[in-house]
């Protein structure tokens, strides 16, 4: 088949040489000059690293370069995908610096030779998709495809508050971005710098900007747990949290094996194991003496979101180059004698050059019509996914890196694995019925799990190997059951799976012509895996 891939990340990478090698012919449209997701040079903020260690955010046959340091920078994570994309053949499928400006649903033509895109919308059973770009030269360009894989990421574009005074404060000389748009510490040089976060990309650039600007201010609405690298300086946290025993410590939607213990006698044991890296990061920070320990415990963590203490941040608010204003947002922005300012919460107003806004992202498929996305999101803006990857009710259509997570190639390529045994029709599924109830209990159970912070349903920490079970258990492939047992304990290894590629393509069928994958009853429970 003919496919069109939107998003040249992490996912839409590993979805493209999936597919390659089940023989489709791809075509990987990203507006950005290079691959890589939020690791292009154009999005990348001074400060950049991954979140977790460079073994655990490896795609599963393609390890990152021995070089490189446990937590890469992102110009290095960016240049390893770079160098994926070269390895498996992708080069000829990217179309870069080409933005997809409408994806239509195919329909038969009419009379006069074409369809409008409401009609075709509400018409289509299958028949494939028009997809329009337009590409830096502005030539606009119109394809057939049988089949749209949505890899645009759920972290692409910034959500930038929108803050009374704007006008006057750019007037003055402000500046007011996004951490994404943000790509060269040296502008801030000599400045008055505010940046308004406090989870990981927050402290990440506040710490590069604080080695130039003259002043760095963190503005947290909320103070964050925040898990050191190094648990008591020596432990790599990857041993406590990235294991399947890390993951097991907070509760999942259906409890398996160990899990009902951990959940049920066990529970104060449990929370005790959750708490005591919470009582670790205070003393090792030095939390209580910078008036920096977050409410609640350790274990709401997942109720906001688990960051990795940024290198360097809380030293630096020990010497003064950082300071941080917990508990305020920034209420205005104004200007005063010709000079730019920010007025907070609490009546403060302090001098504001720049404001970098590191205040998370707006999960968007903007060239869907809206009929479409009526289909594809719930009535507050979820997206509607089963496993992550397949709307209910439209056919060929098929999303991934809509599973952030701590390992988020790993569970992108179980996706794109998924997909391609979708299109051979290959999967056996409930009924649409079935699958539509599936993923309403999923964002149900993940409102109360995350508080509701769960990126429109897009985000799955902690729960990233429970994902990879489901979507394994209905392909009816795993790893080695020892292998998988060793990561109750040890860190979780993407090389472990590297197998299961090859042995899916060796079980698809070779005729794979039609729309894909059909959901049809097959008494097998939605939750089952």
């Amino acid at each position: 088949m003919r496919i069109a891939i939107i998003g040249a990340g992490v996912a839409g990478l590993a979805t493209a040489k999936v597919l390659t090698q089940a023989g489709h012919e791809i075509q990987v449209f990203d507006r950005t000059p290079d691959v890589g997701g939020v690791w292009s040079r154009t999005r990348r903020y001074p400060g950049l690293t991954t979140q977790s260690p460079k073994a655990q955010y490896s795609l599963s046959d393609f390890p990152m370069p021995k070089e490189c340091p446990e937590w890469p920078s992102g110009e290095q994570v960016q240049a390893y995908l770079a160098a994926y994309a070269t390895a498996f053949g992708l080069d000829r499928t990217l179309r870069l610096r080409t933005e997809v400006t409408a994806a239509r649903p195919r329909t038969d033509a009419g009379p006069d030779g074409a369809d409008s895109a409401d009609s075709a919308d509400s018409a289509w059973t299958g028949n494939g998709w028009t997809i329009e770009t337009t590409d830096s030269a502005g030539t606009h360009s119109t394809e057939d495809f049988d089949q749209l894989v949505v890899a645009n990421g759920v972290f692409c574009e910034p959500a930038i508050p929108s803050y009374p005074g704007a006008e006057e404060f750019t007037a003055a000389g402000g500046r007011l971005c996004a951490a994404t748009e943000f790509n060269d510490a040296q502008d801030a040089r000599g400045k008055h710098v505010l940046v308004v976060g406090y989870g990981k990309s927050a402290c990440d650039v506040a710490v590069a900007i604080s080695e130039v600007a003259e002043s760095t201010d963190v503005i947290a609405r909320q103070l964050l747990w925040k898990v050191p690298r190094r648990i008591g300086g020596f432990l790599n946290f990857k041993m406590l949290l990235l294991t399947r025993m890390g993951e097991a410590l907070f509760r999942y939607l259906r409890l398996r094996g160990f899990e009902k213990f951990l959940h049920g006698p066990g529970n104060g044991l449990r929370r005790r194991m959750v708490d005591s890296i919470g009582s670790v990061s205070v003393r090792q920070f030095g939390l209580r003496r910078l008036a920096l320990v977050p409410r609640g415990s350790m274990e709401g963590i997942v109720r906001g979101a688990i960051g990795l203490a940024t290198e360097g941040f809380f030293e630096a608010v020990a010497d003064g180059r950082i300071g941080v204003r917990r508990d305020q947002t920034i209420t205005r922005l104004l200007a005063r004698d010709g000079k730019p300012f920010a007025q907070l919460a609490d009546g403060t107003t302090l001098p504001a050059d720049l404001v970098v806004c590191a205040t998370g992202f707006t999960q968007a498929v903007p060239f869907l019509s809206a009929k479409l996305q009526e289909r594809l999101l719930d009535e507050r803006g979820n997206f509607m996914l089963y496993r992550q990857i397949m709307p209910p009710d439209i056919p060929g259509l098929y999303f991934n890196g809509y599973n952030s997570s701590f390992f988020s190639p790993l569970n992108a390529e179980m996706a794109a694995l998924w997909i391609a045994a979708a299109i051979a029709r290959a999967i056996p599924l409930p009924s649409t019925e079935n699958v539509r109830q599936a993923v309403i209990d999923q964002l149900a159970f993940l409102d109360t799990a995350t508080d509701g912070h769960h990126c429109k349903g897009t985000k799955i920490i902690p729960f990233s190997m429970h994902n990879v079970d489901e979507v394994l258990g209905d392909l009816g492939l795993n790893i080695n059951v020892l292998v998988r047992a060793s990561h109750w304990l040890n860190p979780i290894k993407p090389a472990a799976y590297r197998r299961l590629t090859p042995a899916l393509l060796r079980k698809l069928p070779t005729d794979t012509s039609g729309p894909g994958a059909t959901l049809t009853s097959t008494g097998q429970s939605a939750g089952t895996s």
